[in-house]
């Protein structure tokens, strides 16, 4: 009981440090919220423009429902009120996390010394939203798959990345059609009601929105250009694209970097759900391929992306987290590398960034040993998923050699 209320205190006292760190650090880490969350807010209340049905968004629909939401205590109290809805969700999360045994307990540490590690960035964009409900979803899946079909789903619309969630538990899950039927209802639900409200194809234009837009700044896809621009190779700088609200460099034959970018990311995440196919059709365990699978496909989203904001790295949050609770110490590798990449994160976001956008040689080999911790999370996760399918092969392959 002891060790359970040093948790819960332990997990609130992290929330309240960095809720601090977004109202007083330096580098504004709550920006994205009071300068691009609130206005979005006030147009839907105040204006009755609502972004994603009036006009085109960046973001799939329900990310208006938390900035909506966070206006209810009034514009002025906009931020506070952002940063106590995230941390009533990560208590809720957590609650369902700390239902369990020691392994829970041992990933409800990890995802303390996480977020203390990651900084104010944890509970400071519409990301921030998404974890606790994925977090959820996927814990409760094995009893509750259409339940959890439903959650991962309005997470989905509110950023896309849960849907790596949604595809591991389809390829792991017995119950798959429960969550894809879940999955569709949400989404009808958010489709029809957009339609009625006269979006018309607005309502997804989160899915070409992104396609246009450059590398940015933090992408591991961007590490060549960068390095170059901190070399003061001729042509090769730092921008800063008031459409998408963002920085990103460019340089000679930034272009094909651009269109590649796209393909190379579908090829690695359809690569990855045929490697976590084949081994659940060799007879894998189901249970033991879920959080490397998740964990795989959500790195790739990570590795092969023209984006590559700091907040990206709560992504990982939710396969570490199951994976620690359901193969406790075997997932020791990726979660340490994930805290180190966390640290690193935080030194360069948001204290020292202006640093980084001066293309600063220290700050970039920060960043760059950062999203190498990226690819070697995604090579861990595909190796062992591999050798997942392999030895589930042997094993079958032995019992049918052995004499009856």
């Amino acid at each position: 009981m002891r060790n359970r209320a040093f948790l819960w205190v332990s997990f609130l006292a992290v929330h309240i440090a960095l809720s601090w760190l977004c109202l007083n650090a330096q580098g504004l880490p709550l920006g994205d919220v009071t300068l691009v969350y609130k206005p979005w807010a006030g147009q839907a209340l105040n204006e009755q423009f609502v972004v994603g049905i009036d006009t085109e968004w960046v973001y799939p629909l329900l990310a208006i429902v938390p900035m909506l939401a966070a206006s209810v205590a009034g514009f002025e109290n906009f931020g506070i009120a952002w940063l106590v809805m995230v941390t009533v969700l990560d208590l809720a999360a957590f609650a369902v996390l700390l239902r369990g045994g020691r392994r829970r307990r041992a990933a409800a540490w990890w995802w303390i010394v996480a977020l203390a590690c990651l900084g104010p960035i944890a509970l400071a964009r519409v990301d921030s939203v998404t974890v606790p409900l994925a977090i959820v979803g996927t814990l409760i899946a094995l009893r509750y798959p259409a339940v959890a079909g439903a959650a991962l789903a309005v997470a989905t619309w509110m950023k896309v990345w849960p849907a790596a969630l949604i595809a591991g538990l389809v390829i792991v899950l017995r119950a798959r059609v429960r969550v894809v039927l879940a999955g569709v209802a949400v989404t009808i639900a958010v489709v029809g009601g957009a339609l009625a409200l006269g979006s018309g194809w607005n309502v997804l234009s989160f899915l070409t929105e992104q396609t246009g837009r450059g590398l940015q700044i933090e992408a591991p896809l961007s590490m060549v250009y960068l390095w170059q621009a901190a070399l003061g190779v001729p042509g090769f700088f730092v921008y800063y694209d008031s459409t998408i609200l963002t920085f990103q460099v460019t340089g000679t034959d930034v272009d094909v970097a651009i269109a590649l970018a796209t393909p190379l990311l579908v090829a690695a995440v359809l690569s990855v759900v045929l490697i976590g196919i084949r081994a659940i059709r060799m007879g894998a365990a189901r249970a033991s391929v879920l959080p490397t699978l998740i964990l795989a496909l959500v790195a790739s989203l990570i590795v092969f992306n023209k984006v590559g904001s700091p907040q990206f790295m709560v992504w990982l949050f939710v396969p570490v987290i199951i994976g620690l609770v359901i193969k406790g110490s075997d997932f020791t590798v990726p979660a340490a590398i994930v805290l180190a990449m966390c640290a690193l994160t935080q030194v360069v976001y948001p204290y020292l960034y202006s640093l980084l956008l001066n293309t600063w040689g220290p700050m970039v080999v920060v960043l760059t040993v950062r999203n190498i911790g990226t690819v070697v999370v995604l090579g861990w996760a595909v190796v062992k998923l591999w050798r997942a399918g392999s030895a589930a092969h042997r094993r079958a392959d032995a019992a049918l050699a052995a004499p009856v």
